[in-house]
C-alpha cells in the first residue's frame, strides 16, 4: 500500500492556537455571527499552544458544514488498564518484522512523470515529533504508519492518514512510538485512546473519499504518566495554507522492502496543487516529488518552515492513497474539516460507530 481575527481576550484557558489574517475592514453592521464569517477564511490557520480567545471559541463551536454528516470519529484504542501489555508487546523484532498497512480502494492510475527533477530522499534517525503507529491485524500480522505529533491543549495529539487507521478489521497492540529508527524506542509507547476520521471518509471510500484522508489520533499517556507532546514537542498545525510551497520536508517510514528500513527517509522538495482527472477520485491535492517514498510511507508529514521551527500542512496519503509510484507523493489538502476533526479530538467528544465500509476495487501493489 502506498506507503497504506484578531480577539477581545488574547488567550484561551485551554490553550488552543487558532490565528488567523486580520480583515481589512469590519463591517457596518453591529452584529457578527462566526457562522457566517469563518467558513470564508481563505489564509492559513495555525494550531498552537497560546491561543486568541475569541477565534478558539469560535472555531472549537463551529457547526459541521456540507450535506454530509462529519466529521465524526471512530473509537479505536486501549484504556490506561489495558495499555501494559500494548508497551510489552512492541520488541525490536516485531517492529522490525512489521509490515505497511494494507489500503482498499487505491485504483490504477497511468505513471505521471514529476515536473521538475525528483530530489533525493536519504535514511536518517529521525526527529522526535515524527513516530510510527504500530498494531496486529486480523491475522496477527504486524502492520505501521507514519504519524506526527501536532501542538494541542491536553499535549496528547497525532495526525496520520486515514486509510492507514480506517480497515474494519481489529487492531490490536494499537500504539505510537516516536522518532521510532531501527528497532529502537528512545521515546517510549504510547497506547492510543481514540481514532479520529471524517465521517464521510468512512462513507465514501478511500477513492471518492480521498479528500479527507487524515486522521487525528488521541493517545494514553507512557508508562510514566507523561503525555507525549511534553515528551517529544510537537508542531504546528497548519490549514488553508495554499498549494504551492517551495521548501517542504517529507518525511516517512518506507517498507521493509527497502534496504534502509527500519531508518525513516528525509527529503526538501517544493509542492504544488494537482487537481484529479478521474471522476472516481476527485479533488484537488497536494503534490510533492521525492525519491523513494515507498510503501509505509502513509501518513507522513508535508512540513513548512514557520516561526523558527515547522508546521504540519499535510500527511502521505489522499489521491490514491498517497501515490502509486515512489517518486510522486501527494497529500489531502487541510481545510477547516481538519480544524473540525481536531475540535472533536481536543474536547473528547464521544466518537462515532463508522458505517458498514463500501465495497471497493482491491488495493493495486505499489510499483
Amino acid at each position: 500500500m502506498r506507503r497504506t481575527n484578531p480577539g477581545i481576550n488574547p488567550y484561551d484557558s485551554r490553550g488552543v492556537s487558532l490565528r488567523s489574517s486580520r480583515r481589512s475592514s469590519r463591517s457596518p453592521s453591529p452584529v457578527r455571527r462566526p457562522r457566517e464569517r469563518i467558513p470564508t477564511v481563505r489564509r492559513p490557520l495555525a494550531v498552537r499552544g497560546l491561543v486568541p480567545t475569541l477565534l478558539a471559541t469560535s472555531l472549537l463551536a463551529l457547526p459541521l458544514a456540507g450535506t454530509l454528516p462529519g466529521p465524526f470519529a471512530h473509537a479505536a484504542g486501549a484504556t490506561d488498564a489495558s495499555s501494559a501489555p500494548d508497551r510489552a508487546y512492541w520488541t525490536p523484532q516485531r517492529m522490525r518484522a512489521a509490515e505497511p498497512a494494507a489500503a482498499a480502494g487505491r485504483s490504477p492510475a497511468p505513471r505521471r512523470a514529476a515536473a521538475e527533477p525528483v530530489p533525493p530522499s536519504h535514511p536518517f534517525d529521525g526527529v522526535p515529533q515524527v513516530g510510527t503507529f504500530f498494531w496486529t491485524d486480523e491475522n496477527n500480522t504486524g502492520r505501521f504508519c507514519s504519524g506526527t505529533v501536532v501542538r494541542s491543549p491536553h499535549h496528547d495529539l497525532v495526525i496520520t492518514a486515514a486509510h492507514c487507521l480506517r480497515g474494519a478489521d481489529p487492531k490490536r497492540h494499537l500504539s505510537f512510538v516516536p522518532q521510532y529508527h531501527d528497532g529502537l524506542k528512545p521515546h517510549g509507547v504510547f497506547p492510543i485512546d481514540r481514532v479520529y476520521i471524517d465521517q464521510r471518509y468512512y462513507d465514501l471510500g478511500t477513492n471518492a473519499g480521498a479528500r479527507w484522508d487524515y486522521a487525528v489520533v488521541r493517545l494514553s499517556v507512557r508508562e510514566d504518566g507523561t503525555e507525549v507532546e511534553d515528551v517529544t514537542g510537537g508542531y504546528d498545525l497548519l490549514v488553508n495554507s495554499g498549494y504551492d510551497h517551495r521548501r517542504v520536508r517529507l518525511i516517512g517510514y518506507p517498507g521493509n522492502d527497502d534496504a534502509t528500513h527500519p531508518k525513516p527517509l528525509d527529503c526538501t522538495s517544493s509542492t504544488h496543487r494537482y487537481t484529479s482527472t478521474e471522476p472516481a477520485v476527485p479533488g484537488d491535492f497536494l503534490e510533492i516529488a521525492c525519491a523513494g517514498y515507498i510503501g509505509g510511507t502513509s501518513g507522513g508529514p508535508f512540513l513548512v518552515p514557520r516561526l523558527g521551527g515547522f508546521a504540519l500542512i499535510g500527511v502521505i496519503g489522499g489521491y490514491h492513497t498517497g501515490g502509486d509510484f515512489p517518486d510522486l507523493s501527494y497529500s489531502s489538502y487541510l481545510t477547516l474539516d481538519t480544524l473540525r476533526l481536531y475540535r472533536h479530538a481536543v474536547r473528547g467528544d464521544t466518537p462515532a460507530e463508522p458505517r458498514p465500509l463500501r465495497d471497493e476495487a482491491p488495493a493495486a501493489p505499489r510499483q
